[in-house]
């Protein structure tokens, strides 16, 4: 590729390049990686094709300065709130160990499966034809056999970003608050900022939400929902306690809040042990506003998830979808259901779930052997555990700290809301392999003890 740029870029407007075979001999590659650097220099305007004649060098395009100045007071106050999310997807990119982001490693990932999934779905007749706006019924239906909803309740989305933000968007109006059990997801917290919500914290456990404390909350607030992550929730792993559920419903009910289940994790648990039911099983009174994804068990670029709810709300939340996109594209909700549709699926929920819990354990034991100062609860699922640092670290500088050395890691304070007693780093297993977690650890330790020693020389 970086032969054929200075060709293109070193050559004289309209001069031709070489034959394909001849590229293919001079640079000791293949047709195919040939027509592909070939093909994207064109889409980058370097080179211009002439059927019947050949490739040649195009025009140059001069670029001009522009003083957009004038766009900050056109602008105005952002309406918009990464509240960090934009960090977590730059993690992605990170050389090094991998512990940032919360996606599936390329070895985890079901790229083989979906690849053949998605050459299924390309052959159907009715492919690339419009998609009913609640999505395909083969999808609906599939969702709703996984919780024992009807595919009725079931409104297709792309992935639970895209659900988070119409079901918020479509039951509260902005300046309404928000109660979130936290710690939190950001990007739920970036959805709820940027519609001009007020998120209010929930502190939760290891054993999920505190209902002494939401109780008090609704009652100090008059909040008409509740965001909550019950299954392996982000950024802890923690599960609602079965002792606590009833009395949630209950809370919420007697408050006249919907409740927002953040399911996203349900395919997430560890080998040999089974998730716990949603909430929505425990709903009698359409509280419940389920939300599934595909997304994290299979591979980012699949988004694909469903919010499932009954009654009114289920309409409004269908509405926002429209005004949003209209629907999900069909040969992405077709791609999904040929895959969980057949033993890819079941295959795929096996491994993930043997890898995450032998990775949850690598993780444990390394931060106990390499900082013993710092403190968590094992995850019970999922693929995150929240690291507590020692009083007086900053965990952004730990995180960048580590990022020096290598390693990265999320820094605790976009999964909480308000001034925080410690600081956190959210740590995940899902993108590295057991086998490196003992010397990422081993590094992050490093980090975080340079972070430590500034700070006691600054105390000094």
């Amino acid at each position: 590729m970086g032969e054929l740029r200075r060709l293109a870029d070193g050559g004289a407007v309209g001069e031709k390049l070489p034959s394909t075979r001849m590229l293919q001999q001079r640079l000791g590659v293949g047709p195919v990686t040939v027509q592909r650097a070939l093909g994207r220099l064109v889409a980058e305007g370097r080179l211009v094709t002439r059927p019947g004649a050949g490739t040649f060098v195009s025009a140059r395009r001069t670029v001009q300065a522009s003083d957009t100045d004038w766009q900050q007071i056109a602008l105005g106050p952002s309406p918009v709130q990464t509240s960090g999310l934009d960090l977590l997807f730059q993690l992605m990119g990170t050389p090094g160990f991998q512990m940032g982001a919360g996606y599936l490693d390329p070895g985890l990932r079901a790229d083989t499966r979906l690849a053949a999934a998605a050459s299924r779905a390309a052959r159907r007749p009715d492919g690339w034809a419009s998609s009913p706006t609640a999505g395909i019924p083969e999808l609906r239906s599939w969702f709703g056999r996984q919780i024992g909803a009807e595919p009725a309740n079931v409104l297709i989305t792309p992935g639970s970003q895209g659900a988070l933000s119409a079901t918020f968007r479509a039951i509260l109006p902005a300046g309404h608050p928000v109660l979130f059990a936290t710690p939190t997801y950001p990007g739920a917290l970036a959805v709820a900022r940027s519609a001009g919500l007020i998120p209010i914290s929930v502190p939760s456990d290891q054993d999920g939400i505190r209902p002494e404390l939401l109780r008090d909350a609704f009652a100090r607030t008059s909040a008409r929902l509740l965001v909550i992550q019950p299954t392996y929730a982000n950024p802890d792993g923690s599960v609602l306690a079965a002792q606590r559920r009833g009395e949630v419903l209950d809370i919420c009910r007697r408050a006249g809040a919907f409740i927002v289940e953040d399911d996203f994790a349900r395919w997430l648990g560890f080998a040999g042990v089974s998730p716990p039911p949603p909430l929505w099983q425990d709903d009698d009174h359409g509280q419940v506003i389920t939300i599934l994804s595909l997304t994290k068990v299979l591979a980012p670029s699949l988004r694909v998830g469903a919010v499932i709810a009954r009654g009114p709300v289920l309409s409004r939340i269908a509405a926002m979808r429209i005004v949003d996109d209209s629907f999900v594209a069909r040969p992405v909700q077709h791609t999904a259901i040929e895959l969980v549709s057949g033993p890819a699926w079941s295959a795929q929920v096996r491994a993930v779930s043997s890898a995450l819990r032998e990775r949850a354990a690598t993780l444990g034991a390394a931060l106990a052997r390499e900082l013993p100062e710092c403190s968590f609860a094992p995850p019970r699922g999922g693929v995150n555990l929240f690291l507590r640092l020692p009083h007086g670290i900053d965990d952004l500088a730990v995180a960048t700290s580590a990022g020096r050395l290598g390693v990265a890691v999320a820094p605790g304070r976009f999964f909480t809301i308000g001034e925080q007693e410690a600081g956190h780093l959210r740590l995940s297993y899902a993108g590295i392999r057991a086998e490196d977690i003992p010397t990422a650890v081993g590094l992050l330790a490093q980090g975080l003890h340079a972070v430590a020693e500034r700070a006691s020389g600054f105390a000094n």
